[in-house]
């Protein structure tokens, strides 16, 4: 699928929902990014719109990266220091092979709001709402 019809795809407000349905129960930070390029690591370009995004000046270190890929047809999904401390690698790769099935079962969208219902969860369990907490990071899908 090429990039402007998997961004055409999507339905972005559903997805901003799903976040901000997260996010209400944690403190932790959820992001979707959608990249146009041609990307031959996912993680290496996922770790860098993370620092480009200022992803890990949380204050708890408890920010996601849901990056998307669609031209070459990968994702990552990256976490910060505090939100990899707590779950490690298993939960990382559980929730990649949840995506990878649900985008071929499915819509993208309800892919993408699944991945963020999970990670959310997680966010929840490990940094729970706190009273006062601030959304320190924008609820849209990015692109460029």
């Amino acid at each position: 699928m090429k990039p402007a019809e998997f961004i055409a795809s999507l339905e972005d407000a559903k997805i901003v929902a799903a976040i901000q349905a997260a996010e209400q129960r944690t403190s932790g930070e959820i992001r979707v990014w959608i990249s146009r390029k041609s990307v031959g690591n996912a993680v290496a370009a996922a770790q860098q719109r993370f620092t480009k995004l200022r992803m890990q000046k949380t204050r708890d270190r408890n920010a996601v990266l849901l990056y998307f890929a669609p031209r070459t047809r990968i994702f990552a999904i990256i976490g910060d220091t505090g939100v990899h401390a707590k779950c490690g690698a298993e939960f990382w790769e559980k929730v990649a092979a949840q995506i990878t099935l649900d985008i071929h079962q499915g819509t993208i969208t309800e892919a993408i709001v699944h991945a963020v219902h999970t990670v959310g969860e997680l966010l929840a369990a490990h940094f729970p709402y706190e009273s006062g907490d601030k959304n320190e990071l924008s609820d849209a899908v990015g692109h460029d």
